[in-house]
C-alpha cells in the first residue's frame, strides 16, 4: 500500500527547514547520498515557498485599491519610484 502523502508545510516551516539544510550542508561532513538527499529536498522546499509567494502576490493583486475602488494591478518589482 503506497505511503499517504501528507500536505506540504506552511512558508514559515518550509523556510526554516531550508535554512537548516543549507547550514547543514555547510557545515557538516556529508556523505554523497546524504548531500543529494538534503539537495532534493531544498529544491522540494524551494518551490513550495516560491507557489507560496506567488499566492501571496496574486491575493494582494486583487486587493490594491485605487480611487475608492479595488482594482487588480500586476505586481511589477522592477517598477521605479519616481
Amino acid at each position: 500500500m503506497p505511503a499517504k502523502k501528507s500536505s506540504p508545510p506552511d512558508f514559515e516551516t518550509a523556510m526554516q527547514e531550508l535554512e537548516q539544510i543549507v547550514e547543514s550542508m555547510e557545515n557538516d561532513q556529508l556523505t554523497l547520498d546524504e548531500s543529494l538527499q538534503k539537495f532534493e529536498r531544498g529544491v522540494e522546499l524551494s518551490r513550495i515557498c516560491q507557489e507560496n509567494l506567488k499566492r501571496a502576490e496574486q491575493k494582494v493583486e486583487q486587493l490594491v485599491k485605487k480611487h475608492g475602488e479595488l482594482v487588480i494591478e500586476p505586481f511589477n518589482d522592477d517598477q521605479e519610484d519616481t
